[in-house]
């Protein structure tokens, strides 16, 4: 299986060698490093290794707590390869742009494996949504337009007005990222942790809410008026969803509304 570790080491020579010798050992086989940032003598890494499923995960942890000024931020499953460098968003906008009736329904789908979530939903929320005054309403007053798989029926509410991108904690510990499209209401929401989610995963770094605003502002860029267009629900209104994506299997209209 793939899992997913967030790890602090120190910024100098040799670190991130001693680290990936160390997984080695415990039998982890590297296949992506990404750094999330460098600051102040200090770096933040997200490694994804391959692990047998049947492997305790203490060991690695044990593992890598044995180095001197390392510590695990975050250890999670993974299901595809995270890289931000490697043109993945590229391709999804051109999938996008080649399908637009469907594109916004193609964006949530994706997100989950991009941004090494559980879930991802676009919700449409109220039409004071830009304001600090939606504070209130904004997210009781919205409308699910489109779920990935595994997506909660009703997603956790968190304060999320004023609406800008940023990272989000719920009471429940699930860890979210919002981008807002600045088009209809819509924002893109992803989550990861919580009880239905894997409980090591950590909240999402700032790196990766830059990665998901940039997503957000091209798919918005390709789709246009799209995303105000009729296909999509009227805030508070139930059992409305992007034109051509239905509901998930097994739910009514009248249960898919925040």
């Amino acid at each position: 299986m793939l899992l997913r570790l967030r790890v602090a080491l120190p910024d100098r020579p040799g670190s991130l060698g001693q680290v990936a010798r160390t997984l080695g050992v415990v039998g982890a086989d590297i296949v992506s490093v990404v750094v999330l940032e460098r600051v102040g003598g200090r770096a933040v890494d997200d490694f994804t290794v391959v692990w047998p499923a049947s492997g305790p995960v203490d060991r690695v942890l044990t593992g890598l707590a044995a180095i001197p000024g390392v510590r695990v931020d975050g250890v999670w499953r993974g299901t595809e390869l995270s890289e931000p460098s490697s043109g993945r968003e590229v391709a999804l906008i051109g999938q996008v742009a080649a399908n637009p009736d469907h594109g916004l329904a193609t964006v949530v789908d994706a997100a989950p494996a991009l941004f090494g979530a559980d879930w991802a939903v676009a919700i449409q929320i109220g039409s004071d949504w830009a304001g600090g005054g939606a504070r209130a309403q904004a997210w009781t007053e919205s409308s699910v337009v489109s779920a990935s798989w595994r997506a909660p029926v009703v997603p956790p509410q968190v304060d999320i007005a004023p609406l800008r991108p940023r990272a989000l904690s719920a009471a429940d510990g699930v860890h979210l990222a919002v981008a807002p499209f600045q088009r209809g209401g819509l924002v893109l929401v992803v989550g990861r942790g919580g009880a239905d989610g894997d409980a090591g995963a950590p909240p999402f770094h700032g790196s990766e809410v830059e990665r998901l605003a940039q997503l957000v502002g091209a798919t918005a860029s390709v789709l246009g008026e799209r995303l105000a267009g009729p296909g999509l629900a009227e805030p508070g209104k139930a059992g409305s969803s992007v034109a051509g994506t239905p509901a998930p299997a097994g739910t009514s209209p009248s249960t898919w509304t925040a």
